[in-house]
């Protein structure tokens, strides 16, 4: 998947010589933590948050502080054809909330964000779709991922999504988000199969 299919396109934008007090209303009344600071050509020279904002309003109002001073100066970036998994890396490592999304002439075409790509989880892991849960914990077994989804299959049930937790022990535990279905005979016929179920829910 890539950027520019999560990232939010034509983003609210503002220039270095915006006003602190102008940036927080803007971004409250737009609902949005991040604003990218452009030039006139629409290339990126700097990145807004919220909190920089906010933080720096009073020295703003005493001192005369401005956005310029406040915003975050040559700020990462990443591009609309990058993957989805470099965003949420860098975005997770770096610990911020948001990355500009700059095309091959550093104009902003977009802004990316942790809840963009939360959004993107719940909907790949089918979460939001009511159903069942089965952890399983398959250890050593090169093919007890295979095995456990035919088991899965021959029960009638159908899986939606599958993740895995990359544990440092010997455990290899794969969760599988099934649709509603009686889960009980599930269970029984994986643990009846060698498998630890950790857990279920349905």
């Amino acid at each position: 998947m890539r950027v520019r299919s999560l990232m939010i396109k034509d983003p609210i934008t503002v220039s270095d010589s915006t006003s602190v007090q102008e940036a927080i209303q803007l971004m409250q009344a737009n609902s949005v933590r991040h604003l990218p600071v452009v030039d006139r050509s629409k290339k990126l020279v700097g990145f807004a948050t919220l909190a920089d904002m906010k933080q720096g309003l009073v020295p703003a109002m005493v001192t005369g502080l401005s956005l310029a001073d406040l915003m975050i100066k040559d700020p990462v970036t990443i591009h609309p054809d990058a993957d989805v998994e470099a965003a949420a890396l860098i975005i997770y490592k770096r610990k911020i909330g948001g990355i500009p999304v700059v095309d091959d002439d550093s104009k902003v075409v977009g802004i990316i964000t942790v809840t963009d790509l939360l959004g993107a989880f719940i909907n790949i892991m089918g979460i939001l779709t009511y159903g069942s849960r089965l952890d399983v914990d398959v250890g050593n077994e090169p093919d007890g991922f295979e095995k456990v989804s035919r088991i899965i299959h021959d029960q009638g049930s159908e899986v939606i999504s599958v993740g895995i937790a990359a544990h440092r022990t010997d455990k290899k535990i794969y969760y599988f988000r099934l649709k509603e279905c009686f889960i009980e005979p599930i269970v029984k016929a994986v643990q009846d199969s060698g498998y630890e179920v950790v857990s279920f829910a349905g």
